[in-house]
């Protein structure tokens, strides 16, 4: 009976190991994602800053050659 009761501890100690070792692979798969999710994010605002700094100096000289033409 001890034996039996030893074999099935043994068996849901290496089950836990197991799912430990999943859990442990999915955090770090998450925080991979998330790492590169912040860096696009990062990126975008980048870009998205420097379009817009383009389309406020593209806005200024359309207004400013409209003025000239009319």
């Amino acid at each position: 009976m001890a034996a039996v009761q030893r074999e099935t501890i043994q068996k849901q100690i290496q089950q836990d190991w197991a799912n430990r070792e999943y859990i442990e692979v999915i955090t770090g798969s998450i925080k991979k994602i998330t790492d590169f999710l912040n860096s696009f994010d990062m990126s975008c605002r980048s870009r998205l800053a420097v379009l817009n700094e383009k389309l406020t100096t593209l806005e200024r000289r359309v207004e400013y050659l409209e003025a000239r033409v009319s």
